[in-house]
């Protein structure tokens, strides 16, 4: 069963939720985002944290407004919901221009809906209601809210983290293609870009790895158990506090910094590797090549690269490219 509701919005709330259903990839086929199947995924995944949050926080507004003697029950019970609705919940600015989108359900999404309908309106609109959990999903921290759009994925690997077992996926982009087995350690989440972050390692080759979570696809909790190793438990957790996003091992680079470069350096803070020492305008790094390659692309003349070798080939290469394609 398939069926389309209208729901009513403030721009800037349209526009947030927009924001997260790109930066959690919500794609089409022609690379569009992909609004519905985020909101779908919102209402199956958050609607009964929400629902429940919400009668806990009417449970305390109505033992408060209970202890008015003048107050009957009911009377606190209608007062608790409009409140509730009126001064928690609509988090909107009210002098925000409104805008409507359409909502199309099915399966597991238009249950849900089904329920809010017969069961949780009062004197709501199902439009009202819908928004409101909106709003409230929106009021959470970012990497929380990707737990909640990926739960059945963080739920995954959460049991596989503690029961100690092999887990294997794919992967949504192109360099992590085919399936992946692995040893899970733990889930980290990276204070600069507020995703979260599986750090792993290979079943096979004993190598380190790091997955963001929300690009993971099939995730599949194996049978088969694996001892925890003391050395590499150790070592993902040094790489969650520090980089969570790459844990490949450090190189020592050496970067020689133009004044704008030193600038650059400091106003830059998104994945910025941090420095080991500087002598005058070179400035030493113990960090991941790909994070060094990644982070120092955006410098051009302003930051050249003396050693390592390989990060230094890779980033001429990486400007020659560019320098042909401009030809």
């Amino acid at each position: 069963m398939t069926e389309k509701y209208k729901i009513y919005l403030s721009e800037d709330t349209k526009m947030r939720l927009i924001n997260d259903a790109e930066l959690f990839e919500f794609t089409r086929a022609d690379g569009t985002v992909n609004l519905n199947g985020f909101l779908k995924e919102l209402i199956v995944n958050y609607f009964d944290q929400y629902r429940k949050d919400n009668e806990v926080l009417l449970e305390n507004v109505i033992g408060e407004l209970s202890s008015i003697k003048s107050l009957k029950d009911k009377d606190a019970t209608l007062l608790a919901d409009r409140i509730i609705r009126t001064y928690i919940n609509n988090k909107e600015t009210p002098s925000g221009k409104s805008t409507v989108i359409t909502l199309t359900v099915s399966g597991e999404s238009y249950s849900i809906i089904q329920i809010i309908e017969n069961n949780l309106l009062k004197d709501n609109s199902l439009s009202g209601y819908i928004k409101d959990m909106f709003l409230s999903y929106l009021s959470i921290p970012r990497n929380t809210r990707e737990e909640i759009i990926f739960r059945p994925a963080y739920d995954a690997i959460n049991r596989a983290i503690r029961e100690n077992r092999i887990l294997t996926f794919s992967s949504s982009i192109a360099r992590n293609k085919g399936t992946k087995t692995v040893e899970p350690y733990l889930i980290a989440s990276s204070k600069e870009e507020q995703f979260g972050y599986l750090l792993c390692r290979d079943a096979n080759g004993k190598k380190d790895h790091s997955f963001r979570i929300s690009r993971l696809r099939n995730i599949f909790v194996s049978s088969d158990a694996f001892t925890p190793d003391k050395e590499t438990a150790e070592r993902l957790s040094r790489v969650a506090l520090r980089s969570p996003h790459s844990a490949s091992p450090d190189v020592h680079a050496v970067i020689r910094m133009t004044e704008q470069g030193k600038l650059m350096y400091q106003m830059i803070v998104k994945n910025r590797p941090a420095v080991s020492k500087i002598e005058g305008d070179k400035y030493h790094f113990d960090w991941p090549q790909n994070q060094l390659e990644d982070y120092f692309k955006r410098f051009g003349k302003d930051a050249v690269v003396i050693s390592p070798k390989s990060l230094k080939k890779d980033l001429r290469n990486y400007y020659e490219k560019a320098l042909g394609a401009y030809k």
